[in-house]
């Protein structure tokens, strides 16, 4: 299992280096910085709202799909065939529910039309989500690794047209960035299906109530934890628009955006080691193995990172987002690194969230989330109108690390894993040893190199203090039975 995942995740990486951070810093960013912060602002927020009701296209489904079908296989065609009737149902209350709430909350015309496209594009993010928790439950990683990227190659391909080349005669808006995202999500779904209905074999889709009514259920446990989840992570930028005045709620949101963007980009990769380990979790828990080393080598590959991205974003956050946009820099860049330090807890969750939920410990992580939604919300009230960006990234820091060491303590305890006394004190010494780098690296004139410097320097300083053990690594790969 260990050789699977690791061998799994390089190529998972691999190809979302390739194309992930071009979307974002090549197209996404361009977009910003073609249309305004208030009007993608303004999209922002859109998006994020779009984001909290998606659970109701879900309803735990996808997690809960993931986990069943990777412990058994051979229910794949039956539960596909009931399923996608269910996900068309959830489309329309989804829709409903989403479009009600804007009336209430009183959004235009405008901020109608988008919405509408948003709602699409959520619907056909949520169907591709459920078709791929069947293929990385057959342990077809390698498949939906390449799934994995195909929206965003789609988007930049497109949206590369619109914005570099005068083949189509239009002026770029935030309106042609969404209809471009329709149209990537639509492609990537109809292949999606077809490599699952090429597995499952013929399907008929059913509308069977009561099919419905025992997998929502079983389901719903985890339909509530991804909503509660959704809340604290998605919730600043939708009471940043709304708290404040007109048109400062607008550029906050657009200030707030270009620095959680970073954060974005970071999280991405986090989510493909969840998206990897669920179903290998899951499938160990079953039959009955002990989970503690690929634990272990999991959250080292995955925090070591995070320590580094934290401290380096908080050291070097005006020379990026200098690098990157054209306005409001001197904001967004302190937003920055209070952001990406956050991504430590964030590191957590993806580790021992996932390792829970395989488990089926949904109690445990709805209470949790629970918690982290209400501090978060709290928080947001009483910091945003004293700080306006700046207390929605204080926030969101103080519930990402609230909730991933909620979740590593539970994890550690259910389990009965017990971490090395000397693995937690090598840990501490490499963040207090990546700090001292920093300090030295802006000594150097050219900040880029210095950099550059501090991120090679602190990958050395994990393989001296023996976080990164190359030839365990190295023997991983090579051999099945490492």
């Amino acid at each position: 299992m260990k050789r699977k995942f690791v061998t799994n995740l390089i190529l998972l990486l691999f190809l979302n280096l390739l194309i992930k951070p071009f979307w974002l810093f090549g197209i996404d960013r361009t977009v910003q910085n073609t249309v305004g912060d208030e009007s993608f602002g303004m999209y922002f927020a859109l998006f994020n709202f779009s984001m909290l009701l998606n659970i109701l296209l879900d309803v735990g489904i996808t997690n809960y799909n993931n986990r069943n079908i990777a412990q058994h296989n051979f229910l794949l065609s039956k539960h596909l065939s009931n399923i996608v009737g269910l996900k068309f149902m959830l489309a329309i209350v989804y829709a409903v529910f989403s479009l009600s709430i804007a009336a209430i909350i009183g959004y235009n015309n405008v901020q109608f039309h988008l919405l509408f496209f948003l709602i699409l594009n959520q619907f056909l993010i949520s169907f591709t989500l459920y078709l791929r928790s069947n293929i990385s439950a057959l342990h077809l990683f390698r498949t939906d690794s390449i799934i994995s990227v195909l929206d965003r190659s789609f988007m930049i391909i497109i949206c590369s047209v619109l914005l570099f080349t005068n083949i189509l005669p239009i002026q770029f808006t935030i309106e042609w960035f969404i209809y471009a995202q329709t149209i990537a999500y639509a492609l990537t779904t109809l292949i999606t299906f077809a490599i699952v209905l090429k597995k499952s074999g013929k399907i008929e889709v059913r509308f069977n109530f009561t099919f419905f009514g025992v997998f929502l259920r079983k389901s719903y446990p985890y339909a509530l934890l991804i909503l509660l989840m959704s809340f604290y992570n998605r919730i600043d930028s939708v009471m940043l628009e709304r708290l404040l005045p007109h048109p400062i709620g607008k550029q906050q949101a657009g200030i707030y955006a270009q620095a959680f963007r970073l954060l974005d980009a970071v999280s991405m990769f986090g989510l493909l080691f969840a998206g990897l380990l669920l179903p290998i979790f899951a499938k160990m828990i079953k039959q009955k193995e002990h989970v503690g080393q690929i634990v272990k080598l999991s959250f080292t590959l995955l925090i070591i990172p995070a320590i580094i991205i934290a401290i380096s974003s908080i050291f070097y956050n005006m020379e990026i987002m200098g690098a990157l946009y054209t306005s409001n820099t001197e904001h967004s860049s302190g937003i920055l690194g209070i952001l990406m330090t956050g991504f430590i807890g964030i590191a957590c969750t993806y580790i021992f969230g996932t390792l829970l939920t395989a488990n089926g410990s949904m109690k445990q992580l709805n209470m949790m989330a629970f918690g982290g939604m209400v501090l978060n919300v709290v928080l947001n009230l009483f910091l945003i109108p004293r700080f306006m960006a700046f207390g929605s990234a204080y926030a969101s820091l103080s519930t990402q690390l609230f909730t991933g060491f909620a979740q590593l303590a539970l994890a550690l305890y259910i389990f009965n894993i017990k971490p090395q006394i000397s693995y937690i004190a090598r840990l501490a010494l490499f963040a207090g040893a990546v700090v001292v780098l920093g300090l030295l690296s802006k000594q150097i004139g050219q900040w880029f190199y210095g950099y550059l410097i501090m991120l090679a320097g602190a990958v050395i300083l994990a393989i001296l203090f023996r976080l990164f053990n190359l030839k365990d690594l190295y023997q991983i790969i090579r051999y099945e039975q490492a």
